[in-house]
């Protein structure tokens, strides 16, 4: 079933909002730290401190690439999988018209079913049922090869669709893992929120260091961090957001069996 992340259990318009908060708290927190360090000691250079912020920004910039990198790969690698699945399924539907019998219409049947399953879970984001429901017309599937390959132990069409039946069943569990249980890590969210909260801070204590009026500009800074910060979260999220990834080549298998 899927395991959520750290940042799962909190809707986006939430999270982003968090984010916004946070970061504006940090550039404020160092911009007051700035304005103390300089009336307690003038010794601090304002262009050293600069030349540190220029550091932590590029820092931040390389974090954020790579957690947004790490989220728009496994959001293609959905998108992949979703198609690789309909494939797999329609060579598995196309074969079992094949099988000897009456077996060929009730193998159709059940993997009408199962997009029919996976098209509902993903429409009404009920997850956990739709791969309950789809492990168990695995298992009902399975009986029928078995069935099948007992019956006709050296049919080469049997063999076919035993083999496509296997990639079905192997797709539909590495999809899962792919979709629902490979996230973002923890500590990669971590690094990120840590990284950026201390950017800021520096941002605002070279601001209070030279005496500089807060800057619109800064509200700019806090912005475009939150909503990159904020896709990339969408990105990691496969039932919700914007960032969807289309289920039109399982639709169009549906179609295809007359469903």
């Amino acid at each position: 079933m899927p395991v959520p992340g750290p940042l799962d259990r909190i809707p986006l318009w939430l999270l982003l909002g968090i984010v916004i908060v946070l970061l504006v708290l940090a550039v404020e927190g160092g911009y007051r730290l700035g304005g103390y360090r300089l009336r307690r000691s003038e010794g601090e250079a304002g262009a050293h401190v600069l030349a540190l912020v220029t550091t932590t920004m590029g820092l931040l910039a390389l974090v954020l690439a790579f957690t947004f990198g790490f989220a728009a790969t496994r959001f293609e690698a959905r998108k992949h999988m979703v198609v690789d699945e309909a494939n797999a399924i329609e060579t598995t539907y196309l074969r079992a018209g094949l099988l000897p019998g009456d077996r060929g219409a009730k193998v159709r049947a059940l993997l009408r079913d199962y997009v029919a399953s996976r098209l509902e879970g993903v429409r009404l984001g009920n997850v956990e049922q739709a791969v309950r429901r789809s492990e168990e017309l695995h298992r009902e599937l399975w009986k029928e090869a078995e069935t099948a390959g007992r019956d006709h132990p050296s049919s080469p069409v049997v063999a076919l669709f035993i083999e496509s039946l296997n990639r079905t069943i192997e797709l539909h569990t590495t999809r899962v893992n792919v979709a629902i249980r490979s996230g973002i890590p923890g500590v990669l969210w971590a690094a990120l929120f840590a990284v950026a909260i201390l950017n800021l801070m520096a941002v605002g204590y070279h601001a209070g260091l030279v005496k500089t009026r807060r800057s619109p500009t800064v509200a700019t800074l806090v912005m475009s961090l939150s909503v990159v910060m904020l896709l990339t979260a969408d990105l990691d999220r496969p039932q919700e957001g914007a960032l969807q990834v289309s289920q039109q080549a399982l639709n169009d298998l549906r179609r295809t069996m007359g469903d």
